[in-house]
């Protein structure tokens, strides 16, 4: 009997839980617990770590999942590395759910770096008002960066003192609009947008405001992940669940 883990935390993620739960198809949604107050899931949830990869083994193997989907954030890497060590050692289908990447198209200013630590390297030396749209988990990374005026988009309230000294946090949740962040970033007079490359379309209105309004873009690429199948679409991740993978019966 089929019953898949659904590693979440995405807009692709709450769209397969929705096509999971309407074909009656048993499974868990997985949060990291990172997020204060998840968004509701048709599918029953579970909150935080499964402990590496020996105790994601355990949890597979004593809940009787038969299939798991990566549908994480693209720069979940850690989780998506425990992913496919897990289910290998485990004998479960895993299948990744992941939104393609972000391309420049003509008018775009981007500078892709690898990393966060190259992202603030790449900073201009002058003092900017820097729209920093990377959530709050990596903010320490830009600490030691002077100078600058930051501008924060969270999910959350902080509930701690942020680690960089002169910053606006904005309190919002995606998906955003391109009339939305045209607004922000004129309202705060942004000089330059720091961005992972996280791919569709809920967050990618910020890219093309700073299109519009002529800003340079700094684009952390993502992080590697160990092979593993992967599809772009929900229907693709219900095919792959029907076909020759002992699903949906």
């Amino acid at each position: 009997m089929t019953r898949v883990l659904l590693l979440g935390g995405t807009t692709e993620a709450g769209r397969l839980a929705v096509a999971l739960a309407a074909a009656g198809v048993a499974g868990v949604y997985s949060y990291a617990g990172r997020t204060a107050q998840p968004l509701a899931q048709p599918l029953p949830l579970r909150c935080g770590g499964f402990g590496g990869v020996a105790g994601l083994v355990d949890w597979l193997r004593a809940e009787r999942i038969s299939h798991v989907v990566d549908a994480t954030h693209p720069f979940a890497a850690q989780m998506s590395g425990h992913a496919v060590a897990a289910c290998a050692a485990a004998g479960v289908p895993l299948l990744a759910l992941e939104r393609a990447p972000w391309a420049a198209g003509p008018g775009d200013d981007w500078r892709h770096v690898p990393d966060l630590a190259a992202a603030a390297v790449a900073l201009p030396a002058a003092p900017r008002r820097v729209f920093l749209a990377i959530g709050r988990q990596h903010l320490a990374a830009f600490a030691a960066v002077p100078g600058h005026h930051w501008l924060l988009r969270l999910v959350d309230a902080p509930t701690a003192p942020l680690p960089l000294p002169d910053a606006t946090a904005v309190i919002a949740r995606g998906p955003f609009t391109l009339d939305g962040d045209l607004a922000l970033l004129r309202a705060h007079a942004i000089d330059v947008l720091v961005s992972k490359n996280a791919g569709g379309e809920g967050a990618r209105a910020k890219l093309d405001a700073a299109r519009l309004l002529g800003l340079p873009v700094i684009l952390i690429d993502r992080p590697a992940v160990p092979p593993r199948p992967r599809v772009e679409t929900v229907a693709e991740v219900m095919a792959w669940l029907q076909q020759g993978h002992g699903g949906m019966r």
